[in-house]
């Protein structure tokens, strides 16, 4: 039923930026945990969450990957922080048409933190497992909201493929492999 109300669990991992000391630590384990088979390989352009650094004043900022966009946002505004000036796009947790922050390195595919779910579920993601410095903080909290319809993330890689290398082209595989099978 449309509207309705339901309560669900909000998972978040909090961020801290006066105790992140950029070791990455963060950015190596999900890489790690990601990859197939898990701990097989460590490579942080694949890890869901990266750490921005601001080498004037050796600011270190984690960020961790939010959901897909399919096209860039229209919203460039510029934000000052210590006298310095940002473009929104620094701190944002899309994966867009408009960077390559936040997609796996091969295919292009769009990244998203899943909180490090597994079975046995883990108690916190991996990354504030690891954050010696207490940077990252994992809080759970409930919140009552309306039911939102989900897009398969299927849908969501094939949509991701077909703006890289267009509909005709994916239809053409799929036409082969299905051959072959």
């Amino acid at each position: 039923m449309k509207g309705e109300k339901k309560k669900r669990i909000i998972k978040i991992i909090k961020i801290d930026v006066d105790k992140c000391t950029g070791c990455r630590a963060c950015e190596l384990i999900c890489s790690a945990f990601h990859a197939a088979p898990r701990y097989s390989s460590n490579n942080p352009a694949r890890s869901r969450i990266r750490v921005i650094h601001e080498p004037l004043r050796d600011i270190y900022i984690p960020v961790y990957a939010g959901d897909y966009a399919a096209a860039e946002c229209t919203a460039r505004d510029k934000y000052t922080i210590d006298g310095k000036e940002y473009e929104e796009c620094a701190f944002c947790r899309a994966s867009c048409p408009s960077r390559e922050i936040f997609k796996e390195p091969d295919s292009g595919l769009p990244l998203k933190c899943d909180m490090c779910e597994s079975d046995p579920p883990l108690i916190e993601p991996m990354c504030v497992q690891w954050c010696l410095d207490d940077a990252l903080t994992y809080e759970e909290r409930e919140e009552e909201g309306e039911e939102e319809e989900k897009i398969e993330e299927i849908e969501i890689g094939l949509e991701s493929l077909a703006n890289k290398h267009g509909w005709q082209k994916i239809m053409d595989i799929v036409a082969r492999m299905s051959k072959k099978g």
